[in-house]
């Protein structure tokens, strides 16, 4: 099926997927019919991750690495969705990156209490901490009585070492 292994990843061939599928913003969409699917159909579905998935020859590819592979010619180890939506397959959203670039596109974890990245309360001191991941170490950028100062402080830190990978408070 036009497969190769590369570095422990499976590489689907472009040229295969642009037979299989059309790129229509931000969805792929299937050129063949086959088991009640006509041509034209969206393909795929959102996995319990919130990734888009599409299955092809018994096993499922994230839509995501499939549409960069259509426009670049290959697909990297990581690709990041800028706006931290992971159902939003539009190639203008996608972009190659490292593991750490896109750690710092991250939104807030599951377990956040203070509603802010890289904001949590520090007991021992009774004020807000803000901490910041930078090359695999957690980074101090202090503690602060006010919560809304110790998220701006966060997201200034953000911006300062993150740069263009630094996801908004608003997407967060």
């Amino acid at each position: 099926m036009g497969l190769r292994i590369d570095e422990d990843w499976v590489v689907m061939d472009y040229t295969i997927v642009n037979k299989l599928f059309e790129y229509r913003d931000g969805r792929l969409h299937h050129r063949t019919a086959s088991r009640g699917r006509k041509i034209g159909d969206a393909a795929g579905s959102v996995n319990g991750t919130g990734y888009r998935r599409v299955g092809m020859g018994g096993k499922y590819y994230t839509e995501h690495a499939l549409v960069f592979l259509m426009h670049h010619g290959y697909i990297p180890s990581e690709i990041d969705h800028i706006n931290g939506c992971r159902a939003d397959n539009r190639i203008e959203n996608l972009r190659a990156v490292t593991r750490s670039q896109n750690q710092y596109n991250k939104g807030k974890c599951r377990n956040n209490t203070s509603g802010h990245r890289g904001v949590s309360w520090h007991k021992p001191t009774g004020k807000w901490s803000v901490r910041i991941s930078l090359n695999n170490r957690s980074k101090s950028m202090g503690y602060y009585d006010d919560l809304e100062l110790a998220a701006f402080i966060a997201e200034e830190a953000r911006l300062k070492y993150y740069g263009q990978y630094a996801q908004e408070a608003s997407h967060v």
